[in-house]
């Protein structure tokens, strides 16, 4: 069977549903006589907040037309319309509704980045929204994604509108801004964590801390299998304390539900907090003893304290992917081997594997080994067919597409759920 990996269960498609069902089932969450949370109305979540003459939006859904219809929920409700919007971070699911407030909306809140994006990344749009496309699932049916981790499927994926977004106008460079709204207190943070210009909002008077997307209740991307700069993990858990140090009696995040009561939030945050932290550090640790980015992905696990906490599950990131991208964020490619600072192409090394082992007798074994369930070792057996070119590459194709398949049922990330089953669809030509 294959290796034992956390992110991998026997029914993974089914717990990735059913805890889409228990996290962000559409419900507005009325905190208090001037504060709601809609969850499930778009991939992420709004806050509305009740101004004395209009309404604070902080985030906006992901679709204009899925906004549109908050819009007029809002209007009937409280007699108000959108005077300001806050952005906690820039990600397009938290700002693709902005367009249907256009004709109220006076301001438009954000923070700049406190990293600057590397140069030139624009030269990778092409990978990055082919990898995008995968990630979530965007060319997949309904059954196929089942879940996305965090939220339902994006408008724009799920012919319910587009993106249609709102430049800010007010940028904020500082660490923290206080401001007045229309009778209501607020101070915004900078929250470097899963962005550089991730912010939260405090609301002193009604003890609710709005955390955007630094908490949701899954193990969190730490890193995102599409690709893109290293996460400052150590700056997420520094900014998971800062959020901690205010008397919060309501939590809510970008995603998935509210959490009530202070207590509660403590010991969620503490616990996120503390999980993320520890496999930071044992990463950390096991670089430091020289062990191989492959061996440390194998050495580091959840602890025990941490194990089956639902808010910890592998839905969204995975603890190995958030390993890997931490060893490669703090000691680049180099694994310390010396034969690893010139190695030969996959293409030759897998020629020549293949020259003494044959490729019979390798889609043999592929095919033995998925016949007993071990779908990871028969998909990279296959892979040796497919990069050394061999004469029987449309059956080393359509078996790891099986492959595929079989993995994208066990895993538990919605994330890896989606790649694994699009690229398996281009492999069989089933698209």
């Amino acid at each position: 069977m294959e290796q034992e990996k956390s992110m991998f269960a026997d029914d993974g498609a089914e717990k990735l549903r059913r805890h889409g069902e228990e996290s962000y089932s559409q419900k507005e969450y009325q905190i208090n006589d001037r504060i709601r949370c809609f969850v499930g109305f778009g991939h992420s979540n709004c806050i509305a907040i009740e101004g004395k003459t209009s309404l604070i939006l902080i985030d906006t859904l992901d679709s204009g037309e899925r906004a549109k219809r908050l819009k007029e929920k809002l209007e009937n409700e409280t007699g108000k319309a959108v005077g300001t919007i806050i952005y906690t971070h820039g990600h397009p699911d938290h700002r693709g509704g902005a367009g249907a407030f256009r004709d109220t909306v006076k301001e438009i809140i954000a923070f700049a980045p406190k990293r600057p994006q590397l140069k030139y990344m624009d030269h990778l749009n092409k990978v990055l929204g082919e990898r995008t496309r995968r990630q979530f699932g965007y060319a997949l049916s309904e059954e196929e994604c089942i879940n996305q981790g965090i939220g339902i499927r994006e408008g724009h994926a799920a012919g319910d509108g587009v993106y249609e977004f709102l430049p800010p106008t007010t940028v904020y460079t500082e660490e923290t801004a206080e401001r007045i709204i229309d009778g209501v207190r607020l101070v915004l943070r900078a929250a470097v964590g899963e962005t550089d210009d991730q912010i939260f909002v405090w609301l002193p008077e009604d003890r609710v801390l709005c955390c955007g997307d630094n908490y949701y209740s899954c193990w969190p991307n730490l890193y995102a299998i599409r690709g893109g700069q290293y996460r400052d993990i150590a700056a997420w858990t520094d900014s998971l304390r800062e959020i901690m140090k205010y008397p919060a009696e309501a939590l809510l995040p970008g995603h998935t539900r509210p959490i009530m009561g202070r207590e509660k939030i403590q010991e969620v945050l503490g616990n996120f907090c503390g999980a993320i932290e520890s496999v930071l550090l044992k990463t950390l640790d096991c670089m430091n003893q020289g062990m191989t980015e492959s061996e440390t992905a194998e050495a580091v696990k959840l602890p025990e304290v941490y194990q089956g906490l639902s808010y910890l599950g592998e839905f969204y990131g995975t603890i190995d992917w958030s390993v890997r991208a931490i060893y490669h964020g703090y000691l680049g490619w180099f694994d310390g081997n010396p034969t690893n600072l010139n190695r030969l192409s996959d293409q030759v090394m897998a020629a020549e594997i293949l020259d003494l082992a044959g490729e019979d007798a390798v889609l043999d074994r592929a095919r033995a080994r998925y016949g007993e369930g071990n779908f990871q070792m028969a998909a990279q057996l296959c892979d040796l067919l497919l990069q050394a070119g061999c004469s029987r590459e449309q059956e080393a194709k359509e078996l790891k597409g099986n492959c595929l398949f079989k993995l994208a049922d066990r895993i538990t990330s919605a994330n890896g759920r989606h790649y694994y089953i699009d690229c398996a669809k281009e492999l069989l030509d089933c698209k």
